[in-house]
Parts: structure tokens; sequence; C-alpha cells
């Protein structure tokens, strides 16, 4: 029985989806919370800075060897630190850069531990660390999808274990908080410290919210607040836990974290990270039947036809991964080679175009070849739609037809794709001798990459 339940509870595979979801948000939440304390490194990791350590996280023998480190390590660390945040960002070997950074993270706090070492950067160092047992972050919404180019990346199935002990570590949290309260010095029981706190100066813990000077006149009614407090973070977790409550609890604790950094001087970290934390509590299959919901919607309304060159095996992969980021099915892609007429597609299409660049037609009509091609598809795919600001900045047209017809040219030399050897891609340079055909074909091979 206790292996059935530990099964259950920890092992039975489901939806990988929301975790790679969680990803995103971790990976802002990190960025928030060390950029600023990169931005003065004189001030906090570089020799001129004023140092404090944590003896009892870290090994003497660790902070020794950090304390030595020169400036120029310091810098390192910190073009390391991006270079990782992007990555694990992207989705782009999840894992190993989500490992990377997190060893980045350690070094800042053993460097240095002064405003970081407390509560809030020992949770984001723990979400961490679960965050690097596993690559299932990178299942869905990440370059590491877009390579393998899977098409059901959001229905992929993976172990729950870590999403299970990411929402143990928020319920633990809520509940140590919370015991803290009763056990510890000012008791919220047998006292009154949230009065006590209300009559801080405005740069204290509480901040100078418009209701703060009558509450700081009726104690009664800060005691309340204060046992509701207690009360509520006690049994929000339950609410997490049971199904018929998630929903419920899931926006209660949400809104409960936006008024705690409202009225009080809280880490920003906490309105950042528990709150994703929260969504996790959500059923993946909830997200999967969504996005499914949305296919079956799609197909019954008007698709946008992509047309490319089949017998172009770059092509091809390229094709295959633009449908991983048409979520929810907007494009039909067409080998135009398999068309008997082209014509009765469009009146414009002719098979030189579609060798020479991709060739988008729109449910109303409007035709798009190459690199215009690519931002109309920027329009209607929501997984392209963060390009937009890049696609669509003054000049991006003139430079983007440049790039493409550039990459069109050279793409066998570019991407030594394994597909290109048993097609048009992989055909031999034609000597000074060939004839006249075979350099025609060489010629029609190349241009065909344009659609890419």
């Amino acid at each position: 029985m206790i292996r059935t339940l530990w099964h259950r509870a920890f092992l039975v595979e489901r939806p990988s989806i929301s975790l790679s979801l969680f990803r995103l948000a971790m990976a802002f939440t990190v960025g928030a919370h060390v950029i600023p304390s990169l931005l003065r490194l004189d001030e906090n990791y570089l020799s001129s800075a004023f140092k404090t350590k944590n003896f009892s996280f870290f090994p003497i023998a660790i902070l020794r060897v950090v304390e030595a480190s020169p400036d120029w390590v310091v810098g390192l660390f910190v073009v390391a630190f991006y270079v990782t945040l992007t990555l694990f960002t992207l989705g782009l070997w999840s894992q190993i850069s989500c490992i990377l950074m997190t060893l980045v993270c350690y070094y800042f706090y053993a460097l240095n531990d002064y405003h970081i070492g407390t509560l809030s950067f020992d949770i984001l160092l723990v979400s961490l660390f679960l965050m690097s047992v596993t690559n299932y972050h990178g299942d869905f919404l990440s370059l590491d999808s877009l390579r393998r180019t899977d098409t059901q990346a959001h229905r992929r199935l993976r172990p729950i274990f870590i999403q299970r002990m990411l929402q143990l570590q928020l319920a633990w949290t809520f509940v140590y908080t919370a015991l803290s309260k009763i056990t510890g010095g000012g008791n919220w029981l047998t006292g009154n410290p949230y009065y006590t706190l209300i009559h801080y100066p405005a740069i204290g813990v509480v901040r100078d919210f418009p209701l703060r000077a009558w509450l700081g006149e009726h104690p009664g009614l800060c005691y309340g607040l204060g046992i509701t407090l207690l009360a509520f973070e006690m049994t929000i977790p339950i609410l997490w836990f049971v199904q018929r409550t998630r929903l419920f609890g899931i926006g209660l604790g949400i809104l409960f974290q936006i008024m705690l950094w409202l009225t009080l001087h809280v880490p920003t970290i906490f309105l950042f990270l528990f709150p994703p934390m929260m969504l996790l509590f959500i059923e993946p299959e909830r997200l999967v039947a969504w996005i499914e919901a949305k296919r079956r919607q799609m197909a019954l309304r008007p698709h946008g036809r992509l047309l490319y060159d089949g017998r172009c095996g770059f092509c091809v992969e390229s094709v295959r991964r633009l449908q991983v980021l048409d979520l929810f099915g907007w494009v039909e892609t067409v080998d135009f080679n398999q068309q008997a007429e082209l014509s009765k597609i469009h009146p414009s299409l002719t098979p030189e175009r579609c060798r020479r660049e991709m060739v988008l037609i729109e449910p109303n009509g409007q035709l798009s070849g190459g690199f215009a091609a690519f931002r109309r598809l920027c329009l209607h795919l929501p997984l392209l739609r963060v390009l937009l600001p890049v696609v669509y900045l003054p000049a991006s047209g003139w430079i983007g037809r440049h790039i493409y017809r550039w990459i069109a040219r050279r793409r066998y030399r570019l991407f030594h794709n394994p597909t290109c050897q048993t097609n048009q891609c992989a055909l031999p340079e034609t000597d000074a001798g060939s004839s006249r055909s075979s350099a025609s074909a060489s010629e029609d091979s190349e241009s065909g990459s344009a659609k890419t």
C-alpha cells in the first residue's frame, strides 16, 4: 500500500508542460533577484566591496577559495551568469544550463551574502537545485523541443516527482512561516505583533499604505488580522492539495501574495516565484486539454497554407520545426512538388518562386514569401509572437530579406543536415566541364532553400 501511495504521489507519469512553463517563471525570478546585485559590482562583489559571509551555510574552505577570487574571475562569473540565464530561459540544454546557473548563484552567495543572505535567496536556491535534477523543464516551449522537432512536446509524459517536490516546498514554506509566528519571540497568539509593526517607521517592515494610520488606532482589529493571517498560512496548503478547493486556494494564495507585497516590505521574490509555484498545483492534463480543444476549434476554421520544397532536406527540417511552433495548428504545410497546378492554389504561384523561397497564403488570400512570410507567421503563431518587436523594427524588412537570401544561397555549407545527403541539397559542385543542365540543377537546389 505504501508503495502504491508513493507511486501515485511522486512517480506517476503526467504531462511535463507545467514544469516547462515554470522554467520561464524561474528564469525571470532568478534574473530579477541577481541582476540588480550585478549592476553594482564594486559595492557587492569586487575587491572594493564590503563583504559578509554565511558561515552556517558554506564550509569555511569553500569561503576561503571564493574570497581569494580576483576581480577578473568575478567578471567571468558575471558573464557566465548572463549566458546560462539566457540558455535556461530559452530552454537550450536546459538541465546543463540550469546546473551551471545554480553554481554561479552559489558562487555569488558565497562571495557576499549581504542582503541576499535571507530566507528569500535560500528558497530560490532550493528551487534551482530541484530544477537542476531533471531536464523535464526543457520538454516544451524550448529550443530543446525545437531541435527534437517534437510536435507533441506538450503531451510528453514524465514522472511528477520534481513538480511534487516544488509543491511540497511551497506548502512547507507557508506552514513554517506560521509555526515561526507561534513558537518564537513575538508570539502572535499571546501578543499583538502586527499592531507593533503598524507603529514602526514607514521605512520599517510595514509599507505606508492608505489604511495604515486607521489600523494603528484599532489594536483589536490588528490582533484579529494577525490571527487570520496565521490561520491562513496554516490552512492554504490544504486547499491546494484538495482537488475540489484547489483553484479557489490558488486564487486566494495569489491574492494574498499581492496584498502582502502591497502592505509589507517583503522580498519581491515572493511575488515573482510563489504564484507560479501555486500554479503547479493545477493538473497538467487541464493545460493539455485546453491546447487540444484549441486545435479542434482551429481545424474547423480556414487555415494558412505554407508551400515549401519537399525535395530539400533542410527545408523539410525547417518546416518540422515550424510545426512545433504552430501550437494550435493554424498553418497547413504543403510540398509544392506534389501539386499538379500551382495556379489553382494561387494565380501568382510558380515553381520557380516556390524553389526560391517559402510562400505563405493566408485564409484571406494574402500571399507573401521569404522573410515577409516569416514575419506574417509571427503574427499568427502564438509561440512566435515574442519575435514581433524584432521583425517589425524599422529597417528589419530590408535586413531580414538580405539575411534570408544569404542563408538560402549557402544553406548546405552552413547547415550540414543529414537529411540533405539523399536529395538535391547535397548535389556536388559542378566541374568546369559540367553540362549546362547539371549546373542548372545545382542552381535550382540552392534557390530552393530560400523558403527556410
